[in-house]
């Protein structure tokens, strides 16, 4: 059994590490972070009893006045500054109907919309060149995408949130856990544990900051048929959850081409501009272009597309300030 998890943002990017049962070696490479697991059992993934207990402790005393509940986007103080709504370029000057047209193009932070080129923009129907143009003149005046300080920069990467696996050992390997603003991937043989790990992360998601949660929601894109809410139920139970509110947390889409794939992630950033989501997971990332292009003579393209997709996953990530979780074979 061999699965592996890819960090692209951890904090020591050349760094290789492989896990045994035992033993802990480590060697440099010079790309990203990887972490193997040789025969480990991620059926749900074990913490020690002591973290448990206090976990539970913690847990008792969130619930001593009801179940566990998610805050509300406008009550999260600390994500005010993540993003602009797109809204806020009426104040501008920009017409109202213009605006709407960057909605409908899945467009609905002042943040996003500089994440496009002026070409993509102009494809919008009903957007000319001098609108783009001016559109993007007001979006400068409320978001900053020029050179900053390293303070600010710092100071920036403090609203970065690490998610539990539910496994301390993995946690620590990982640097505290999955990271928001980030792509982890975890790729591996059929049956190496996976997609379990994308099940608890849909749980410990939505702990509390405090429990080393991500006090929010779950978007779930399933391409190959694997989600089992059932599955949900005793990891929820786990973690003294209530599993019904779990899983009214999680949104869920089933993909069947890649397109629809890529027209999924387009819709997520009018739900992720108005509910506190922490984690996006995508299971599995390349399934459906193994199906939709065949051949050495679609290779080009299937590469093109993909790459688009993974661009888009790593703007969503970076907007919202949002966990990505995939998985690969």
């Amino acid at each position: 059994m061999l699965a592996a998890i890819t960090n692209f943002s951890l904090p020591f990017p050349a760094l290789y590490i492989y896990w045994d049962l035992h033993l802990f070696n480590k060697r440099f490479k010079i790309s990203h972070t990887v972490l193997s697991l040789r025969n480990i059992q991620i059926s749900p993934p074990k913490i020690s009893f002591l973290h448990q207990t206090k976990m539970l402790a913690a847990l008792k005393a969130e619930e001593s006045s009801g179940q566990l509940q998610l805050v509300e986007r406008e009550d999260v103080e600390d994500d005010d500054d993540l993003f602009e709504a797109i809204d806020k370029l009426i104040s501008q000057g920009i017409n109202a109907g213009d605006v709407k047209k960057l909605q409908d193009a899945g467009i609905y932070t002042c943040n996003g919309l500089m994440m496009h080129t002026k070409k993509n923009l102009t494809g919008i129907k009903g957007l000319s060149e001098a609108k783009v143009d001016k559109i993007c003149e007001a979006a400068e005046k409320l978001v900053n995408f020029g050179y900053i300080t390293g303070s600010d920069v710092l100071l920036k990467r403090k609203s970065v949130i690490r998610i539990t696996t539910g496994s301390q050992a993995l946690d620590e390997l990982l640097g505290g856990g999955i990271e928001t603003s980030s792509i982890t991937e975890a790729f591996g043989e059929f049956r190496s544990g996976k997609t379990q790990l994308a099940h608890t992360l849909c749980v410990s998601t939505q702990l509390p900051t405090s429990m080393r949660g991500g006090n929010g929601k779950v978007a779930y894109i399933d391409t190959e048929g694997t989600f089992r809410p059932d599955r949900i139920v005793p990891i929820a139970e786990r973690f003294g959850m209530d599993p019904a509110a779990v899983l009214d947390n999680i949104i869920y889409a089933r993909a069947y081409t890649y397109e629809h794939q890529y027209n999924l992630l387009l819709g997520l950033a009018a739900k992720m501009s108005e509910e506190p989501f922490r984690l996006l997971i995508v299971d599995s990332v390349i399934a459906l272009f193994r199906v939709d292009f065949s051949g050495r003579g679609e290779l080009a393209e299937r590469q093109q597309r993909l790459a688009q997709m993974l661009s888009r996953l790593v703007k969503i990530a970076e907007e919202f300030n949002v966990a990505v979780y995939m998985t690969n074979q």
